[in-house]
């Protein structure tokens, strides 16, 4: 990986910043070795919540957070509300489709489910269909915390089935497997 310096405001160089923002954006291989590197540290969770919404960082911070959810680690409930609470600052389509992927390990706390309903009926019509299919997932995960959002997100449901994307149907009908 090609490594670029940034400096913090100390003037020393910002370790795991300086290594996604060094990351070609393409290569498993090369942000799986951020991950490697960084994940041990005792403030990563925060570290990566920061950074993913730093337009430099969003897409690699957010793939850092995906990986680190899915790998069994959990995050506190203020660390929830941070992200729910700055979702309006996700840039980049791979950012949104992370932290979208990241929901179901992500309890939606009562105060933030506006947040999270604003941002998928944002991303529901977003022009790639990997954010949209997974934002149909995250209308799921919301219906099922809040029932107000029961009936909205299966009218969702009938009008992707008949008019998207087959990949994106095919999320949807994983989904009806589910018991929805």
């Amino acid at each position: 990986m090609q490594r670029t310096a940034l400096l913090g405001t100390d003037g020393e160089l910002m370790g795991i910043e300086q290594d996604i923002a060094a990351w070609d954006g393409k290569s498993t291989a090369d942000i799986m070795a951020v991950y490697e590197a960084h994940n041990p540290e005792t403030n990563f969770a925060d570290t990566i919540i920061d950074l993913s919404f730093r337009q430099a960082c969003g897409k690699g911070a957010t793939w850092l957070l995906k990986a680190w959810l899915e790998a069994g680690n959990t995050l506190v409930q203020s660390q929830i509300k941070r992200i729910y609470g700055s979702l309006d600052q996700l840039e980049h389509w791979e950012a949104k489709l992370h932290v979208l992927q990241s929901i179901p390990f992500m309890p939606i706390p009562d105060a933030e489910s506006e947040n999270v309903y604003n941002f998928l009926r944002l991303t529901l019509n977003d022009q790639n269909k990997f954010v949209r299919a997974w934002s149909y997932n995250g209308f799921f995960e919301l219906s099922r915390q809040y029932s107000k959002y029961l009936n909205e997100t299966k009218q969702y449901f009938e009008m992707a089935l008949r008019d998207e994307a087959a990949s994106v149907k095919a999320r949807i009908r994983n989904i009806m497997k589910k018991g929805f």
